[in-house]
């Protein structure tokens, strides 16, 4: 018995041996690219440059400069909407892409204005704008997001494919206060960004070797807007592009982990 005990230890060990061997050896030896938008791209990080906006404190950047992929494209763009991905970035994957990173879907849901005009009109002209980019989030997205992922597994049919949710803004706890935009506008936008995460997530388990790789726990741990540790930019009227997107601390401290994590 203490033999037979001590055979199927030895099995599991070997077993384990080799699953974390593999899973090292999978990263260190990745051909990776990293699709997506500006929280893929790094805008906010710093040190930004290109039409594209990439940054090298995003956290494709971070994660290949530790794992040392066997090739890295950084094709992440700001502004990207899933159709720009489509037409501008998925020509880099290939049948030898073996890992693959995207953020998508914000921008097909017009997140940019919507955020534009919480901050300069009515509560009530923010809660119908959210609650239409809700509508379409359940309505429209999962098509858009179906049709991307079916080009990207068919590009690249080998390839592990980590999707990145967006964080919520607001740690509404602490928005008594924190100046700037109401409470009411703030629950709803944290609102809108579990409706774009859910259905994000809904799609990526349709899909083989898709992972779904939530940071909103990491910026939930004191880094929210109205935190003293926030990893996002609140509003900034002298560099909007960079407002209500992570910080060089959001993506080595959020992103960059929740990749990592599924990566391998």
């Amino acid at each position: 018995m203490r033999k037979a005990a001590l055979s199927l230890l030895s099995v599991a060990v070997l077993v384990v041996g080799l699953f974390v061997g593999a899973s090292a050896a999978y990263a260190a030896g990745a051909n990776y690219v990293a699709l997506g938008d500006s929280y893929s791209s790094g805008v906010g990080a710093g040190g930004e440059s290109g039409s594209c906006e990439r940054s090298p404190n995003a956290y494709p950047q971070l994660w290949a400069n530790t794992h040392a992929p066997a090739s890295f494209q950084f094709v992440a763009c700001s502004g990207a909407k899933t159709t720009d991905v489509s037409a501008n970035q998925i020509s880099a994957l290939s049948s030898a892409t073996t890992l693959v990173s995207i953020s998508i879907g914000g921008n097909d849901l017009g997140f940019s204005n919507i955020m534009i005009d919480c901050n300069l009109y009515s509560d009530s002209t923010c809660v119908n704008e959210i609650n239409a980019a809700e509508n379409t989030a359940h309505t429209q997205l999962p098509g858009w997001l179906d049709t991307l992922y079916s080009q990207i597994r068919a590009r690249a049919p080998s390839a592990k494919v980590v999707v990145l949710s967006y964080p919520r803004f607001y740690d509404i706890s602490a928005s008594w206060y924190c100046p700037g935009l109401s409470t009411t506008k703030r629950k709803k936008i944290n609102e809108g960004a579990d409706v774009l995460d859910s259905v994000i997530q809904g799609e990526v388990a349709k899909y083989s070797n898709f992972y779904f790789a939530d940071v909103r726990s990491s910026f939930a741990s004191g880094h929210e807007i109205c935190d003293s540790g926030s990893w996002l930019h609140s509003v900034d009227w002298g560099n909007i592009g960079d407002s209500y997107h992570p910080t060089a601390s959001g993506q080595s401290g959020g992103y960059l982990p929740a990749f990592a994590a599924k990566a391998g």
